[in-house]
């Protein structure tokens, strides 16, 4: 009856419906070709020998589609291995200039005090850090956040990735929207510095079959619901429109609700029964619109 579940997956059915739900709503990997791919892109960064100009890369793709989940995963297996931190995650701060992306680097690097500090002061603590530290990889992830400014505002940014190369031997990566793209392309001398690993949205295959298989075999159901099958795997993937992100939101939600009301499996009418509006179409949303 449980075949359809992985074994570390099966006990999970003994045990009561919140218990298996917390399971189920617990962030998973998915270790997919694109994602693989990536992680051996980054390894390569991190493993690469001592540079004067060190390259970088940019992870591009739209919102939901798992970029900010490669690059914890990669960060969490990089700790489990390594004696010292070399993988560095900052979260890049909406607004323009230099001030903004020094503040996100420090709150990255855990130091006190850099948001009550001047340009210069968050500089010169930053250079402290970097030097002590000695990051390999550092991750700007909603890196196009920095790029909102005038274009005297982005080529600082863009000269403080050059420097931070060419000083400390880092290798940026740039994890964003295709502005991300479009920006370091824009000239000879960042393109030739950041090759692309692209996060595209999924297309309805083999391999996007095989990921709802994947999922499904993930999930504590005591019955199977054939997510690969054509009704339910077409009906899911118009309602998330490719995104990983909203794929395994709307299973995982069918998921719940399938516990919660003893069906024990996930079927196309329990995923109309979400009413989940895909993202495209939440501005124009029948919910929005009762707002008014």
């Amino acid at each position: 009856m449980s075949n359809h579940l992985l074994d570390h997956v099966r006990p999970y059915l003994g045990r009561d419906p919140e218990e298996r739900i917390a399971y189920i709503r617990a962030p998973r990997w998915i270790g997919h070709h694109v994602a693989q791919d990536s992680h051996r892109r980054l390894t390569e960064l991190l493993e690469r020998p001592p540079s004067l100009r060190t390259q970088g890369l940019m992870l591009v793709g739209p919102y939901a589609n798992g970029k900010t989940m490669i690059a914890e995963r990669f960060a969490v297996e990089h700790l489990k291995t390594s004696p010292e931190q070399r993988v560095w995650i900052a979260q890049t701060r909406e607004g323009a200039g230099l001030g903004h992306l020094y503040a996100s680097i420090l709150q990255a690097l855990r130091a006190p005090g850099g948001d009550m500090w001047h340009l210069a002061r968050r500089a010169e603590q930053l250079d402290h850090l970097l030097s002590s530290l000695k990051p390999r990889v550092l991750i700007f992830d909603e890196f196009h956040n920095a790029l909102r400014g005038r274009a005297r505002d982005v080529e600082a940014v863009f000269a403080f990735l050059r420097r931070i190369g060419r000083q400390y031997d880092i290798s940026p990566v740039l994890i964003g929207e295709v502005a991300v793209c479009d920006f370091i392309n824009a000239t000879s001398e960042m393109a030739s510095r950041f090759e692309l690993v692209a996060v595209p949205r999924w297309q309805y295959d083999e391999t996007y079959l095989m990921l709802l298989d994947s999922l499904e075999a993930a999930l504590p159901l005591a019955k199977s619901s054939d997510l690969s099958s054509e009704p339910l795997a077409r009906r899911i993937f118009g309602l998330s429109e490719g995104l990983i992100g909203e794929i395994v939101t709307i299973v995982t939600k069918a998921a719940i609700a399938a516990i919660r009301s003893g069906s024990e499996r996930i079927s196309k009418a329990s995923i109309d029964e979400l009413r989940h509006v895909p993202i495209s179409q939440r501005r124009n949303s029948a919910l929005r619109e009762s707002l008014l």
